[in-house]
């Protein structure tokens, strides 16, 4: 039986390479049939990425036979996986964010999470010796997926273990570590093909605070000024969006990665409160900007509170 492996709902740079990362792995160094597929559509730079590193974009699944083995790497949170992940055959999990609960498997597994900025990371240091048999396709995957999630090296979440690797691994490949980040970022900031729905959903996640349930967006970008020009319409959108996914509120931080801080719109009291508990900001408009906020999951995720 061939073993799927699969990241998160949405996925990001990280969701995309890394499950191809493991299923190389598994496939050539391990002899296990594997197959890495997406569960929703790339984005702009995780398309990008694919097309640098002449890598054919997985098949997406929408859903799964019951007893289908899988891998899932990059998320444990039931809520961005498959509806029906607790009857699916879970062989390991691989993943650098907190335990979150939930998920259930049939028997003993391997499960690994470690506190770096990423799974593919993290993946490099499972392998072992064997991560020098990696091709060089593999290698910029891995690379991308690591200037990615430390937004090159910008992001709080970044290890010396992640920084040292990307390093190497731009060595051997003969890249210009910061140009290659900055094509990544420039792929990452067009947003012009993308519906104010599709821009709420593109890079977020799902989790309840202060017994509110949120839908947290983040929109990462070297030009920031293309989504704040669109923040009407965003915040318009934002009900519709909200109500169809069964969410008390959607929170929308545009991370300007190259001054480091984000902007959080501000379409109610709601998120207005939200902004003063969490952050102690004074909100006084509809954005309110947050000095040195990078990271969803080191400074967001764990601040939110009313």
């Amino acid at each position: 039986m061939t073993t799927l492996v699969f990241g998160h709902k949405s996925p990001d740079t990280d969701s995309t390479g890394s499950p191809i990362i493991w299923a190389w792995y598994l496939n050539e160094i391990k002899g296990q049939r594997a197959e890495a597929v997406f569960l929703g559509e790339p984005n702009t730079e995780a398309a990008f990425v694919l097309e640098k590193w002449s890598c054919p974009k997985p098949r997406i699944v929408e859903s799964f036979e019951a007893g289908t083995k899988v891998v899932i790497v990059d998320t444990n949170n039931p809520a961005e996986l498959p509806a029906n992940i607790n009857n699916l055959d879970i062989t390991a999990i691989i993943d650098h964010h907190k335990l979150v609960g939930g998920l259930e498997t049939k028997g003993p597994i391997d499960i690994t999470i470690r506190p770096l900025a990423c799974t593919a990371t993290l993946m490099h240091d499972l392998m072992g010796a064997d991560a020098d048999k990696m091709p060089d396709w593999v290698k910029g995957l891995m690379l991308s997926c690591i200037l990615s999630d430390t937004l090159e090296f910008r992001s709080p979440t970044t290890t010396a273990t992640d920084r040292a690797l990307a390093e190497k691994l731009a060595a051997e490949l003969n890249l210009d570590l910061s140009a290659y980040a900055a094509q990544m970022f420039e792929a990452k900031s067009d947003i012009s093909a993308f519906t104010d729905a599709e821009l709420l959903r593109m890079d977020s996640k799902e989790y309840t605070a202060a017994g509110k349930a949120l839908r947290v967006s983040v929109l990462e970008t070297t030009a920031p000024k293309l989504i704040l020009d669109r923040k009407a319409s965003l915040m318009a959108s934002m009900t519709a969006v909200a109500a169809e996914d069964g969410a008390d509120q959607v929170l929308l931080f545009v991370i300007d990665i190259l001054n480091e801080e984000a902007t959080l719109l501000v379409p109610n009291d709601l998120v207005k409160q939200f902004a003063e508990k969490s952050f102690g900001a004074t909100v006084t408009g509809d954005t309110v900007v947050l000095p040195g906020v990078m990271s969803r999951k080191k400074q967001i995720i764990p601040a939110l509170t009313l």
